[in-house]
């Protein structure tokens, strides 16, 4: 059973996948911190210095706080300056990663049009074709 497992675990799709996920986690926190340290402060200047992470509305009468975190322990609030923040991220992330199956699309047609053109024939098999088809016509 464990040769089974190694065997499994090493098959080449379990081995890309594992990368991936891997790659992945490690671009997602480059992307949350692109989103939340540069892009959304830049948007919140242009707009008048908001912080859209603070933005919040609260869902009963006992949720006076200023804060998102303060307002989550005094009760329910709909936190959707946070999920905007997560929105942009996912934007980014979906650009992305189109951009870079893009290319790759792009580079695997270019290797396919090298591949799929037939070789030219020799001049002998030239000569052999054309000494066969008069041989067919005589």
């Amino acid at each position: 059973m464990l040769k089974e497992f190694r065997e499994f675990a090493m098959k080449g799709n379990v081995v890309d996948l594992a990368v991936g996920v891997i790659i992945g986690a490690a671009f997602g926190a480059i992307v949350t911190s692109l989103v939340g340290d540069i892009i959304m402060p830049i948007v919140g200047s242009i707009t008048g210095g908001l912080d859209f992470s603070n933005y919040f509305t609260g869902l009963s009468k006992e949720v006076t706080a200023p804060t998102l975190a303060e307002a989550k322990k005094q009760g329910a609030v709909l936190a959707w300056g946070n999920f905007l923040t997560l929105t942009v991220n996912f934007g980014i992330i979906a650009f992305v990663l189109f951009m870079i199956i893009r290319g790759m699309n792009t580079l695997k047609r270019k290797d396919e049009a090298k591949t799929a053109a037939p070789p030219k024939p020799s001049a002998e098999v030239v000569l052999l074709t054309e000494i066969r088809d008069l041989l067919k016509k005589a």
